[in-house]
């Protein structure tokens, strides 16, 4: 049984966040609200690290599939991990958000799979993504909070912005995740006294030369399998 992100829906459905939490607090100038361990494949509805325009120096853990706060069934209501970068202005609880709640979320890989046998039927083949130098990066995404009225929770919420392929992701993927591509565009994309111009400005293809990537196992397709062996190379 194929258990593997429908290609043709999704784009990042899955991704990896191992680096040590010294590392990543002196890299993104944020400090972890609370304990966390490595993920090596994160997958929707997990509460994963994230760095909001609201507390820039903070690393919270917020639920991956975004909640818009005005949902008022949370039981029928669309979860998007991935909202397309060039509709953003277009639809209004995306336009808000791109206003007023933008966020990082942070990784150091992450994965796709590509359909290679005809008429995009049969099985996917896993592919590894991390960037050439193997550091961690950003992320672009969009947060909001939900509040769930019986219990009086708030449940914070995201989703990871995408955008056009660059050359190394074209051939396994028609959309790729925003990368955002330095310490300035990330400090760009949580400023407030931004406009909305210049926040759409930043959600463009990462450097292909700056990336690589290898096939995995079939491991990769179950977020069960969350431990380093979902990294090996399967070629």
């Amino acid at each position: 049984m194929d258990t593997s992100p429908t290609c043709s829906q999704l784009v990042c459905g899955r991704y990896a966040f191992t680096t040590p939490v010294p590392a990543i607090e002196k890299r993104f100038e944020a400090s972890f609200r609370e304990p966390l361990g490595p993920t090596y494949n994160a997958a929707p509805s997990q509460r994963l690290p994230v760095i909001t325009n609201a507390e820039p120096g903070q690393v919270q853990l917020l639920q991956w599939g975004l909640l818009p706060g005005w949902v008022k069934d949370v039981k029928i209501a669309p979860k998007p991990i991935n909202a397309r970068a060039g509709t953003l202005p277009e639809k209004p609880s995306f336009r808000q958000l791109l206003q007023r709640r933008r966020c990082l979320v942070l990784a150091d890989s992450f994965y796709e799979w590509q359909q290679t046998a005809p008429a995009q039927k049969g099985p996917k083949t896993p592919h590894r993504i991390l960037l050439r130098n193997e550091q961690p990066f950003a992320f672009a995404g969009l947060w909001d909070e939900w509040l769930d009225r019986t219990s009086g929770e708030l449940v914070p919420t995201f989703t990871i912005i995408t955008t056009d392929p660059n050359a190394q992701m074209a051939p396994l993927h028609n959309r790729m995740p925003v990368i955002l591509p330095d310490r300035q565009a990330e400090l760009a994309w949580l400023d407030d006294g931004a406009s909305v111009a210049d926040h759409q400005l930043l959600l463009q293809p990462y450097a292909a030369s700056l990336m690589r990537e290898y096939v995995v196992s079939a491991l990769v397709d179950s977020p069960a399998n969350n431990d380093p062996s979902v990294l090996v190379s399967a070629i």
